[in-house]
Parts: C-alpha cells; structure tokens; sequence
C-alpha cells in the first residue's frame, strides 16, 4: 500500500473517532429522575379493550387515588396500542412509584391502605369487576423502568 493511501486512510480513521460522541457518563451526562415506574403489559383481545378499560376504572383508579393519598404513587397511567398484534401488549399500565421504599412491603401500612380501598370497592365489587378478565386478558411483562433525566427540563 503507498504512502499517500496510507496517509488518507489514516486522516479518515481520524475524522471517524473525532465525529464519535464521547462515552456517556451516568450522573454526569444524565441522571435518573425520582422514584421508579412499574409497568405492566397485558395482550387484550380487541374486542374486549373497552370491557378491560371500564373494569379497570372501577378497580383500579380508586386504588390507584388511595396510594396517591398515602404518597406510595404520584402518577399513573393506561395506554392502549394503536392497532393488534397478537401475544403483544394492547394495554400498557403505569403507575409511578415515589421511591424504591414505596415499593417494599410494610405489613401496617397496606392493611391500612388495603382496608381503605376495601372500604371504596368491596372485595365483592372487585371480584365483579375482574370477572371474565381470563378469557380475554394475558399479562405479557410486569416490570421495573427509571426514568432518565438529561437536565434539559424547562
């Protein structure tokens, strides 16, 4: 190979790693924000979506007020996947945890809490509202997310 190919290939290789963005580093380039997000994907046939989404705010939302109430939650969510793919998720639930603390169990505070979205919604009115969910309801992926913060809030 000649000199002055050598010499290109060399000024390429170089133009490529300055034009490379630098390594990213955690807490220097982002951070994460507070509290962590529990989603929860569940595969709904569609012909039952709006069965899932009434059912889900008869039971869930007056839970969801309750820990907001008490601070375990600040926000929450339902999300519904513009169109079907089958053993996908349809239907995104999350819901927005203060702190990782939140999350861990604490036997008074959730016969507490338990007792007061009882006190809203019976077992009875719960069991009621879930009926049926199992012929046209799978969970597909509960999980964990932290949000990222690149500092850039306005």
């Amino acid at each position: 190979m000649s000199h002055a190919r050598l010499t290109v290939l060399a000024g390429l290789a170089f133009v490529a790693l300055a034009a490379a963005p630098a390594a990213a580093k955690e807490f220097v380039d982002y951070s994460y924000g507070p509290g962590l997000w529990r989603v929860n994907a569940v595969d709904c046939d569609p012909n039952h979506i709006d069965d899932y989404l009434v059912g889900l705010k008869k039971s869930q939302i007056p839970a969801f007020e309750i820990l907001k109430k008490h601070h375990i939650i600040d926000e929450y969510h339902f999300m519904v996947r513009n169109g079907y793919t089958g053993d996908r998720p349809s239907v995104l639930i999350a819901v927005h945890y203060t702190s990782a603390d939140a999350m861990m169990p604490n036997a008074t505070r959730d016969a507490a809490i338990d007792k007061e979205i009882e006190a809203t919604f019976s077992d009875d009115q719960s069991k009621a509202a879930v009926a049926g969910y199992e012929k046209y309801r799978k969970f597909i992926d509960d999980t964990t997310w932290l949000s990222v913060d690149f500092g850039n809030k306005k």
